[in-house]
């Protein structure tokens, strides 16, 4: 994808999923403002891809704040003159069960992820209504927000607002020309390794070098690299016509989620009592009710067992 003369932001880029995202746009011609909270790892990410031909600068700062927000587009103004597309990227964990999440447990992940995303969208789209040449919103999101996770209320809150916000977005900014998208990525990095299911397969890959094909196709989880083309593809000319999607990518898989629709419906000619209700659901809806959680192939499964 050619993206030469453009301008990114991504934040939480100095590892991982964000770093191979803000090194593939960079390949593509983009200049990248790096987002960090520790000031090594983000000159560390920044000089890579200054390193691999690309032009980057770093802003140290957790994302939350507002100030975060017009800091990184500051400096993307700043330094490259303009800005045409944001990933919101940032994110962080604290997983608990409900009756032990605290307060801070909470707030800390809402913060980051949702409010982040908030925050950063709001300021990219005040520069890209400026500029009058449109633009490029891709926000992380994850399978945990459109299923839901055991343990993490906080995250899965969070992702699935994040795609609530997109869908919105979209609506909101068709006539400035901006789209709105989410990713859901599945991929080995430091968050996923602390997943059960998931660790016999990432001990393995770390001493052969390779995950198996249940995992890179039927589970759809790979390497960051594998996530990174579907960001740089959404931030192209390309998909100038894509906006208001949730789009799932990991391994050999790329999927596009649904929006909700409503699967059953009964009808009562002046509402429903409860008593009503109680008789119409066993013929209507009982059958048919949505399972919660990522289901994973048996061959998966039974190795965790």
């Amino acid at each position: 994808m050619d993206l030469t003369g453009k301008v990114a932001i991504v934040t939480g880029s100095g590892q991982g999923l964000g770093l191979a995202y803000a090194k593939e746009l960079a390949r593509g011609g983009a200049a990248v403002v790096v987002n960090d909270v520790r000031q090594e790892t983000a000159d560390t990410a920044v000089a890579e891809i200054v390193a691999e031909g690309g032009k980057a600068v770093a802003v140290v700062a957790p994302v939350g704040s507002t100030e975060t927000a017009r800091a990184l587009v500051q400096a993307a103004v700043d330094n490259f003159g303009r800005l045409d597309i944001l990933v919101t990227n940032a994110g962080i964990l604290r997983d608990k069960v409900l009756w032990k999440m605290t307060d801070e447990d909470f707030d800390a992940v809402v913060n980051v992820h949702l409010r982040g995303t908030f925050t950063c969208a709001r300021e990219a789209v005040n520069r890209f209504r400026e500029q009058g040449e449109g633009g490029r919103i891709i926000c992380i999101g994850s399978p945990a927000g459109q299923r839901g996770n055991f343990g993490q209320t906080n995250y899965s809150g969070a992702k699935a607002g994040i795609v609530g916000m997109v869908r919105t977005w979209a609506m909101e900014l068709k006539k400035a020309g901006i789209t709105a998208n989410a990713v859901c990525p599945v991929a080995v990095t430091a968050m996923t390794e602390t997943v059960p299911i998931f660790k016999p397969f990432i001990d393995e890959a770390k001493e052969t070098g390779i995950l198996p094909d249940v995992i890179r196709r039927e589970v759809g989880m790979g390497t960051p690299e594998d996530v990174a083309g579907v960001i740089a593809f959404l931030a192209s000319d390309a998909a100038a016509d894509i906006t208001g999607q949730a789009i799932s990518i990991g391994g050999d898989r790329l999927a596009l989620w649904s929006h909700p629709e409503m699967t059953e419906t009964a009808y009562h000619d002046g509402g429903f009592s409860a008593d009503e209700i109680a008789a119409v659901w066993p013929g209507t809806f009982a059958n048919n009710l949505e399972s919660v959680g990522e289901e994973f192939p048996a061959e998966v499964l039974a190795v965790t067992k």
